[in-house]
């Protein structure tokens, strides 16, 4: 299980790099994440280099940075954590108001894409107006008020075919993954992601809806922002 996953507070650390070709290389011990899952990559710094992007390529991390690093050479890492923490408030936000929409209306998660300043949602529901809207963003700051634990822990595969309900994507679980970290809303919601979260909802702050769009066939979207 990658560090940045098993270790979303750490700021910076020490690493190796274990291979460097046209400004792109691979480090052991990553704290950076990666683009996927909805998640934009981190940014920072690998000693006096910038952190263009982060991407995972056959089970492998490639970070691309501005200036040339040998391989082998022990480097400093730090990650843009204003950055960083931001999107780990979104990602959490997401995972609350998903759960909000499943438990109400039964849907399931069809898309996501979390931002700085926005993020959005999808998900199929027959029956979507403004009224839900104002109810979904309610219930989600009165939790959110309520500074619930979120915990995090690996589990097997066999634990997610015993309990379906971990994977809250409408697509399911794709077969090539054995293993897989739970996000744990304490007594609301766990759920399979290998995002970076916060450790109470409380860390949230707040959330506004923005806007929300009908996508045809079921498939609605939302928009939302954090309250600082």
């Amino acid at each position: 299980m990658e560090y940045y996953i098993l270790h979303p507070y750490d700021k910076e650390c020490v690493a190796t790099v274990l291979s460097s070709e046209n400004n792109i290389i691979e480090i052991d011990n990553n704290i950076f994440y990666p683009n996927s899952g909805g998640q934009l990559n981190d940014l920072g710094k690998i000693d006096d280099a910038n952190v263009v992007e982060v991407k995972k390529e056959s089970g492998k991390i490639k970070i691309k940075v501005d200036k040339h690093i040998s391989a082998g050479k022990r480097v400093h890492c730090i990650i843009d954590w204003e950055r960083r923490y931001r999107l780990m408030r979104m990602h959490t936000a997401s995972h609350l108001l998903s759960q909000i929409l499943n438990v109400e209306k039964g849907a399931l998660i069809t898309g996501n894409q979390l931002g700085l300043e926005k993020s959005r949602i999808d998900f199929n529901v027959e029956k979507f107006d403004r009224a839900m809207f104002q109810e979904l963003e309610s219930k989600a700051n009165e939790m959110i008020r309520k500074n619930i634990p979120v915990e995090s822990y690996i589990v097997d595969r066999a634990e997610i075919e015993r309990n379906p309900r971990l994977v809250k994507l409408a697509k399911g679980l794709p077969d090539f993954i054995k293993e897989v970290r739970i996000v744990d809303i304490k007594d609301f919601d766990a759920q399979a992601c290998g995002g970076t979260h916060v450790k109470n909802l409380g860390e949230i702050k707040g959330i506004k809806i923005i806007d929300m769009e009908n996508k045809g066939r079921g498939n609605r979207r939302i928009y939302f922002s954090l309250v600082d």
